[in-house]
């Protein structure tokens, strides 16, 4: 008994000293855990700068675009009751804040400024983008009354307007157009971006026939020589100009020699036609320009430069190129179907001898004769159906030219005066005739089409060396069948080229 009471009693001893030890442990984790929190607390007291955060309180990108007409105005609601509003630029637009959710926003004068509505606690409500443009609710009402079927659409864009949609002709583009100058009041303030839906294509046949007939005329009597009267002696030595032309024509003569007096006759009669003829045809799409040119060039000298490095100095002509010939210029417009509106200009010109400048050349003896160029030329714009015809006629000119020359007070002699001048007769007579045919044109296959070359045909060696046959008759050697009945012939059929 006295044995296990002493057990017990060791027992009690050490689990009260296992409590102390334990009790012990928990203190000095308390002390540790209090060190490192107010080491914490001195750290944060050590570094007084906080951390901030930069936010964008209100911008364009959560804008939303608004246009506004000069004195018009829109009415907005909002979900909060609005603090603050900001008005970047109050000249072109201006808010008026009439409840704590209305603001009426008003257009004062072109240009784009933007507004921003704030609630009490700073934050942005919403954001408008204001462009302040041109009242374009008149002619958006007048396009719809003049053009119901078109789609047109018009915008301001600054102080200008844009024109935009499609149109089913280029006649109402261009009436669109029209209404938008009109408005702005200068047509390069407006943009015409209207897409025209299957625009039509214009094909321009034009005929130029000018027929010119020149006839010139000299005569006269060179005298030279001389003769006795008394004591006296009369030498005679005249010689005819021909101002008129400014040149003989011919060196052929006849004369004679009577008492030491040589007679010689010089007569010319020259008469000349001139014809020119040109068929262009044109295809250009309505509201463009074609052009067409059938002609050459001739050079002009522009100067002359020398390299005056070489002994002798080395000089190269500079030279410029002038076209002449026969030339359209024409665009259409498809007013509606079957009837254009077209302005032609067209221009014939060639060269020629008269108002001719002659140069000389440096370090040479030899002349060179520039020509000049003689022009005609019309331009109109009228409107006529597709298929018509406008004939530009009546352009005709004619030109005389007569000089006479001679011994003052002897070529007034009845008959003996003829020996003592020259005459000197020029004519010159144009008629130019332009006829042209429109047509609305529609393109076609390939098969369709046919080329001057078409069937043509070499001849054989012996057709060529013995006949002198350039090609051959070609084409079908069978009766056609829309050949009547009776006809008596017999022979090929096809195209023949001589």
């Amino acid at each position: 008994m006295t044995g296990q009471r002493d057990m017990s009693d060791m027992a009690k001893v050490s689990t009260r000293a296992s409590a102390k030890g334990t009790l012990i442990r928990a203190a000095v984790m308390t002390a540790i855990a209090g060190t490192m929190l107010a080491s914490m607390h001195i750290a944060r007291a050590a570094d007084p700068t906080p951390v901030q955060v930069i936010q964008v309180a209100a911008s364009e990108a959560t804008s939303r675009f608004v246009p506004l007409g000069i004195g018009k105005s829109v009415a907005i609601d909002l979900p909060t009751d609005i603090k603050d509003v900001l008005v970047a630029d109050p000249t072109v637009a201006n808010a008026v804040v009439r409840s704590s959710r209305r603001v009426y926003m008003i257009g004062v004068k072109i240009g784009q400024t933007n507004i921003f509505f704030f609630d009490a606690n700073g934050k942005q409500i919403a954001g408008f983008d204001i462009a302040v443009t041109r009242d374009l609710n008149g002619v958006r009402a007048a396009l719809r009354q003049s053009m119901p079927d078109a789609d047109i659409r018009i915008e301001g864009v600054g102080d200008g307007v844009m024109l935009s949609g499609s149109a089913a002709s280029a006649a109402e583009s261009q009436q669109a157009f029209d209404l938008a100058s009109r408005l702005v009041g200068d047509s390069t303030k407006v943009v015409n971006g209207i897409s025209v839906r299957g625009r039509d294509q214009v094909m321009l046949k034009v005929t130029v026939a000018e027929v010119r007939r020149d006839i010139i005329k000299q005569l006269g009597i060179d005298l030279s020589g001389s003769f006795n009267y008394g004591s006296s002696v009369v030498n005679l030595n005249t010689q005819n100009p021909f101002s008129a032309t400014g040149q003989t024509l011919t060196e052929t003569a006849f004369g004679g020699n009577v008492k030491g007096v040589n007679a010689t006759l010089r007569a010319m009669d020259r008469a000349g036609v001139l014809r020119t003829l040109a068929e262009p045809n044109l295809t250009a799409i309505s509201g463009e320009t074609a052009s067409f040119v059938a002609g050459g060039e001739f050079p002009i000298p522009n100067g002359l430069s020398c390299d005056t490095t070489k002994s002798p100095p080395v000089c190269q002509a500079q030279v410029d190129f002038k076209k002449f010939g026969v030339s359209l210029v024409f665009t259409p417009v498809v007013l509606s179907e079957g009837r254009i509106s077209l302005k032609v200009m067209t221009e014939v010109s060639d060269l020629s001898t008269e108002n001719g400048l002659t140069l000389s050349v440096p370090g040479s003896t030899q002349t060179l004769t520039i020509p000049s160029i003689s022009t005609r030329r019309a331009e109109t714009t009228v409107e006529i159906p597709s298929g018509g015809s406008l004939a530009l006629a009546g352009m005709i000119q004619e030109q005389t030219k007569q000089q006479i020359n001679g011994t003052p007070g002897l070529m007034q002699l009845p008959i003996l005066g003829a020996l003592f001048k020259s005459r000197d007769y020029i004519n010159h007579q144009s008629e130019l005739v332009v006829i042209v045919t429109p047509y609305v044109v529609r393109a076609v296959s390939q098969k369709q089409l046919s080329r001057p070359d078409d069937g043509f045909a070499d001849p054989s060696d012996p057709s060529s060396a013995l006949l002198g046959r350039l090609n051959r008759i070609y084409g079908s050697t069978t009766k056609p069948e829309t050949q009547q009945a009776g006809s008596n012939y017999h022979g090929k059929y096809g195209f023949i080229l001589d």
